[in-house]
């Protein structure tokens, strides 16, 4: 009797699979970021997604606009280096249908690493390639390597050492010019199309000037990115070592499972990490969590906020671009 009723278990779960398929979707692409990158980012994605392109091509392009931009500062060409002036950058890629995924982390020299970790994943039997291997690794996929340092991050770079400390060989600058503006943040791109597949890539230089070869949450799946094609996608962006202590984007996507909204499974994060930290008073850095569910719907969290500091999330469906004011946990 046992060996009758597993095949029409089989069967049934088949059937279902088979019919959810069918079912229309509106396709919607989301990032990590506002109004002022927002659009932007998404533009390229949207195109795409609008005519029933494709899903990875989508996620794609809207993550090469920051990569390639050297005005954003934490991504890419342009990306904030590690102590010793070197850029050094991650990033990840899913793709729900198949559940598989593709990452590098600390390569050197390749403008739009989503690129290189899209080919990882769907040209190798591996799913995380690091380093001079990394690079590599693209170099034999045609990419050229290139100085990602640019003036602004090099200066920003300068004043960090010159300020390090009052007591060794670096005097702080006399002009006052150098730009001391920090990282605003990696990113997130997350999607669903029509079909109601699921995909996203985070990429990110990483921590502004850490110690070489560190690699945060950005590529490492289930942390800094995670999806199911029958739950939504996650990603997060903030000091990856607390999303990576914590699971974070999978962490998510099961509480979306379990039956939470997006939002309420953002916020679930956010206050895990304030829990495992030992409570409010003593947290002193931040983690921003996005969301998109199978539906649709979106959420996004952060730990830190404030009146006018809200987290932010973008996204373009069918209804237009718009602009989602997340929630905070603690008021800084």
């Amino acid at each position: 009797m046992l060996g009758l009723s597993i095949p029409a278990m089989a069967k049934s779960v088949s059937k279902k699979s088979e019919s959810s398929s069918l079912v229309k979707h509106n396709p919607i692409i989301v990032c990590s970021r506002g109004e002022k990158w927002g659009k932007k980012v998404l533009k390229p994605g949207w195109s795409i997604l609008k005519k029933n392109g494709s899903l990875l091509d989508a996620v794609e392009r809207s993550a090469n606009v920051t990569e390639l931009d050297p005005e954003d500062g934490s991504v890419g060409f342009g990306g904030l280096p590690n102590e010793n002036c070197v850029v050094q950058l991650d990033a990840s890629i899913m793709y729900g249908p198949t559940h598989n995924c593709g990452s590098v982390a600390a390569i050197e020299g390749i403008k739009t690493p989503s690129s290189v970790a899209r080919l990882v994943m769907e040209r190798t039997d591996h799913i995380h390639i690091v380093g001079k291997g990394a690079q590599n690794f693209a170099k034999a996929h045609g990419f050229k390597v290139e100085n990602l340092l640019t003036e602004r991050s090099r200066k920003s770079w300068l004043r960090w050492k010159e300020n390090l400390s009052d007591k060794d060989d670096w005097f702080p600058p006399t002009d006052g010019n150098y730009d001391s503006e920090r990282s605003t943040g990696t990113i997130n791109v997350l999607a669903i199309d029509s079909a109601g597949d699921i995909a996203g890539i985070t990429t990110t230089s990483g921590m502004a000037w850490k110690i070489p070869g560190r690699i945060g949450d950005s590529p490492i799946i289930g942390a800094g990115l995670y999806l199911d094609n029958e739950v939504g996608a996650v990603g997060a962006t903030g000091r990856g070592e607390e999303i990576l202590r914590t699971c974070g984007s999978f962490f998510v996507v099961e509480q979306m499972r379990a039956g939470k909204s997006p939002q309420e499974a953002c916020e679930a994060l956010c206050e895990r990490i304030i829990y495992i930290n030992g409570g409010r008073d003593k947290v002193n850095f931040n983690d921003k969590i996005i969301a998109v569910n199978k539906n649709g719907d979106v959420g996004c969290a952060s730990i830190l906020g404030g009146k006018g500091r809200e987290p932010k999330l973008a996204y373009w469906s069918n209804k237009g671009f718009k602009v989602l004011k997340g929630t905070y946990i603690i008021e800084n």
